[in-house]
Order: C-alpha cells, then structure tokens, then sequence
C-alpha cells in the first residue's frame, strides 16, 4: 500500500528523537504554564519553580494532574499565559455544572493545531484533490475550526456547511461532488436512512472517506457505516482542552489512532490511584499539551478509557496508537450493583445485521432495583413479516446482551427513524433514576 506521509522525518522519527522533542517542548510548555494564576499554584506546591525542576521525561510525574473542574474553577482567565492581545481565538466547551471549559490560542498555536490537522487528513490519504464537506457544528465547539483550518492547509476544496439539515447536507454531497465528510458517526447513520426519502440514490453521490469522531463508537459501528456507504471511515480522537480533533487519528491502515506524540505526551494511568498501567493495559489517558502557548495544559485527565499499542504499524509511523475509546470513568453506569458502559451494549447490538442505526439505553427504578432498557430501531421490512420473526429477533438481542454484560435486560424494537436522533453528540443515554 502506497503510505502518504504529510511530514516523514517527523511522523517516522525514532523514540530517541521523538523523546528529545517532548522534553525540550515539555519544558517550553512549562515555562508558559508558570506565568498563569493556575499553575504558578500548583507547581510552586509540588516545589517547581522553572523548567530546571524538570530534566527527564520521567519528571512529568511530579507534575500533579489538571481536571476537568480545575478549568471551571479558573474560569474564565486562569489557565491564561499571554497577553489577551496575542489571543487571536477563543473556544469553549458547556458542561453540566453551566461553567464552561475555556481555551485560548494564539496565532502560533492555531498554526501548530492546523498542521497536526494536515497531517492527519493526509495520513488517511485525503488531498488536495477532495471536495471536503465539515458537516461538525462550527462556533465555540473546537471540532469544526479545527477540521476545518486542517482541510484547508491540505488544499481541500472546504464546504463549511456545519451540522444539522439532513436534506440540505444530501443535496450539497450530490451537487458539489463531496468526497470526504467530517461527521459523528450516529449523523452519518441518520443521513443514509434519509437518502430515499429525499429521492437521492447512493451511486449519485462521490463520497468516499469518512471522518468520525466527536462520540466513542465501536468497531461494528464503523463497519456498519462502510458497509452502507461503500466508503472508508476513519476514526479520530480529540477534546476541547488539549485542542478539538487531531490529538490522534487512524491512517491508511485502520488499525487505531496514531496519537502525534511530538505534540502530546500520553500517558495511561489506573483511574483509582493515579499510577501507570503496564504497557498495553488500559486505563484512563492522560495528556500534556505541548503545542500551545496561550492555555497550557499539564497531565490533563481526560477521563477516556483506552490502551496504547505496543506493536509497530505497517506504515512506518513511530508514533504510538491509541485504541478506541472503550468508555469513560464518568460515564459508567452502576446497575445493581454491576459496572457497565454503553459502549458494551453497542458492540453488541451493532453487530446483529437485522439492528438499523439508532439505538437507546434507558435506566429506571423499578421498586428497590435498577431496569434496563434497550430500545433499537429494526429495518423496516422486518415490521412487515411474521410477528414470530419479531419476538425471536428480540429473544436473540436479549440473550446476546445478556451475555456480554451479565445484566438482563427488556429489549424493545422500534420502527426506523423512531427514536430521538442528535445532529451532534449522540446522546444513547437516559437514566431516570431520582438523583440521590
């Protein structure tokens, strides 16, 4: 297979020459993280003053960890390490607490990101002779700017159309002759089940890449989506803290994300107590931003769960991979007693052909115990059989999930397009348990 490289000497670099750049920027990084409210605390009490403190790689490990609330915490300017009048964009991400996460970048690190960003699109085979169609939402979200500046400086034909408007999304695929797409992968799921009613056929279109991200998805739901599209689907990995999408992401070969470990050093620790796991055991990854200088970011606990591959990929990139996201430490569901993640009952429901593209998890107390429900659209000429089919259809999805996730759950099939569809995030999960 003919492997593009979008910077060879970098992507193929040898551990020693990618470990000198992470020091030396580690060390850069640190010096600007020094000049914020934030940090100049944090490192003072863990008895770091310069980057003279830090000397080896192995002393980012005294470096105490950044979560989530440390950034609400500070809101809106103590991560911030330049002058406002260096800040040339600012992004946002809401949480459920209504303070957001904010971010600034300067010129310089719009360009970083935006050259991490060439380099994945490149890495898939995209170039400069796609029509590219950013279906991601734009504004203070990090996903859509940040494909976007990628695109461009790839020499893509960008059509920044934003999320939302199915039909709309169709007719622009067929009219401008999109080849890639940026999109989540519940959307992209959506739109091929609307491809008939809005009279469009799958050979009218052009379309032959996918880019996903923005939501854990399994590899049936990959499959699933190529299967339908007749296209490839490359998987990606980013969040707003360490810069949107580019973090990390799959080349030619499908084989999870190459994680550019000339712009983040990852690290994959026990959530529990804060230690490394073995090499290519999973665990909460943890990142440090070594691109940017407006909002420096140290030991950034992403709360994701996932592993690191230890063996080589076939297209020569040094630069570790990153597995799929199996789940987050803080989006595990508790029922009865027994630890789950909706990803479990993805992997399952995905993978059983007669199962169409949208599925809900529901949780609800019933009496002293926890029920679970799993509502997935069927296809629709399955409604049209025998009823029998039906229930044994449903028999068959029970007995599955039950056993991958030891619980037993009540199973419901629905008609195609019944259930609540997300233009962004999908949202899988409702729990109706009363909050404690």
């Amino acid at each position: 297979m003919d492997v593009p490289f979008w910077n060879r000497e970098i992507e193929t670099a040898d551990r020693s020459r990618l470990e000198t750049i992470q020091l030396e920027r580690l060390r850069e990084t640190l010096s600007w993280a020094l000049k914020t409210p934030f940090y100049q605390k944090q490192l003072r009490q863990a008895k770091i003053s310069s980057a003279d403190d830090i000397r080896s790689l192995a002393d980012l490990r005294k470096i105490p960890f950044t979560t989530k609330d440390d950034l609400r915490l500070n809101f809106p300017r103590g991560l911030l390490a330049v002058d406002m009048k260096d800040v040339v964009r600012i992004h946002s991400s809401s949480g459920t607490t209504g303070i957001p996460t904010v971010i600034y970048y300067s010129k310089e690190d719009i360009n970083n990101w935006a050259d991490l960003m060439a380099r994945s699109i490149f890495a898939t085979g995209a170039s400069s002779a796609d029509v590219f169609q950013n279906m991601m939402t734009y504004g203070m979200f990090t996903g859509g700017l940040g494909m976007h500046y990628g695109a461009e400086r790839v020499g893509m034909a960008v059509i920044p159309i934003g999320g939302g408007n199915t039909k709309r999304q169709i007719k622009t695929m067929k009219d401008f002759r999109t080849t890639v797409v940026h999109v989540t992968p519940s959307y992209l799921l959506h739109v091929h089940t609307k491809l008939e009613e809005f009279d469009i056929k799958r050979e009218e279109l052009a379309l032959k890449k996918a880019f996903t991200g923005a939501e854990p998805h399994s590899e049936d739901v990959r499959k699933k989506i190529e299967q339908l599209w007749n296209i490839d689907a490359y998987n990606s990995y980013g969040l707003s803290e360490l810069n949107g999408p580019g973090v990390a992401f799959e080349c030619v070969y499908k084989n999870d994300m190459h994680l550019w470990e000339d712009g983040y050093i990852v690290e994959i620790i026990d959530p529990d107590t804060g230690e490394p796991v073995r090499d290519g055991d999973s665990g909460e990854v943890v990142l440090t931003n070594l691109i940017r200088r407006a909002t420096p970011m140290l030991r950034y606990r992403t709360r994701d769960l996932a592993y690191l591959h230890t063996d080589p990929c076939p297209c020569g990139r040094t630069h570790r991979r990153l597995s799929r996201i199996m789940g987050r430490t803080d989006d595990m569901l508790i029922i009865n007693g027994i630890n789950l993640f909706p990803s479990q009952i993805e992997e399952v429901v995905m993978r059983i052909p007669e199962v169409a593209t949208n599925y809900i998890i529901q949780v609800e107390k019933r009496g002293d115990l926890d029920h679970l429900t799993v509502k997935v659209e069927i296809y629709p000429k399955l409604f049209l059989g025998d009823p029998s089919q039906l229930e044994a259809l449903k028999g068959r999805i029970t007995e599955e999930l039950r056993s991958a996730i030891i619980l037993h759950p009540s199973v419901e099939l629905h008609e195609p397009n019944s259930l609540p569809v997300s233009e962004g995030k999908a949202k899988r999960v409702i729990d109706l348990r009363p909050k404690e």
